[in-house]
Parts: C-alpha cells; structure tokens; sequence
C-alpha cells in the first residue's frame, strides 16, 4: 500500500489577500491559480523545497464557512511548517509583523516557534 496527503483545504476570506500572505510573506510557492467559475478557484501553494503536499486555499462560499476561516481546529496550533534554517524563516516573518504567541524556544526536536497567519490560524514553525 502506498498513501500519502497530496494537499489539504485551509479556508480563507479572499483569494487574493491568501495568496499574497502565503507566498510574499510565509515564502510558499504558487502552483495554481485557476479560475473555475465567476465565484470559485483553484489556488495551491506551498513551501518552497521538496515537500509535494499543497495546500488548497478555498474561499469561504457561505456564512458557516466564514465562521471557520482562522479557527479551523478550535484554537489549537493547525499547521507545522518544518525548514532547514529556523532563524532566517523566523526573521522574514518578524520583518512582515507577523504576530507570534510563543517565542522561540530550543526542544529536542529543534526550535520552535507557533505564529499566526494572516486568519489567525496558528502555526508551528520548526527547524535547526
């Protein structure tokens, strides 16, 4: 048997405004920007390197849907960005203002950080 997750939905307000956060200001990469209908695309970014899961970013098509976008998992940490350099990734998202809720700190599986996306989802940011 052979599994794997190719890509995940996050929830966001607006296409544009996720996209601009996702690749100017976390780094990630655009794969796709598709145009489906006068309402609906078909965005996928991710991070940069060799990592193929993607993430979705789907707009929220009705009231409930909004109602989720930054709190998808109830205000726990939702996503974990893993990088080969903490500190450079950590400084780029300070330079952007982004908000974090815990500080680095070193553990045994390296430094970690947890932020907020532009939604207020939260991140851990992880790395050597």
């Amino acid at each position: 048997m052979n599994q794997r997750i190719a890509q995940f939905a996050l929830v966001v307000a607006d296409y544009d405004e996720a996209i601009d956060f996702y690749t100017r200001v976390m780094g990630f990469e655009l794969l796709e920007d598709t145009v489906m209908s006068e309402t609906k695309r078909w965005v996928r970014v991710k991070p940069r390197g060799e990592g193929e899961c993607a993430i979705l970013l789907a707009k929220a098509a009705n009231q409930e849907q909004l109602s989720r976008v930054g709190n998808q998992t109830g205000g726990r940490v939702f996503l974990f960005l893993h990088t080969d350099d903490f500190w450079r990734d950590y400084q780029r998202l300070r330079e952007h203002q982004v908000e974090f809720v815990r500080e680095p700190s070193e553990e045994s599986y390296g430094t970690v950080a947890v932020c907020k996306d532009l939604y207020g989802n939260l991140w851990d940011i992880i790395g050597k």
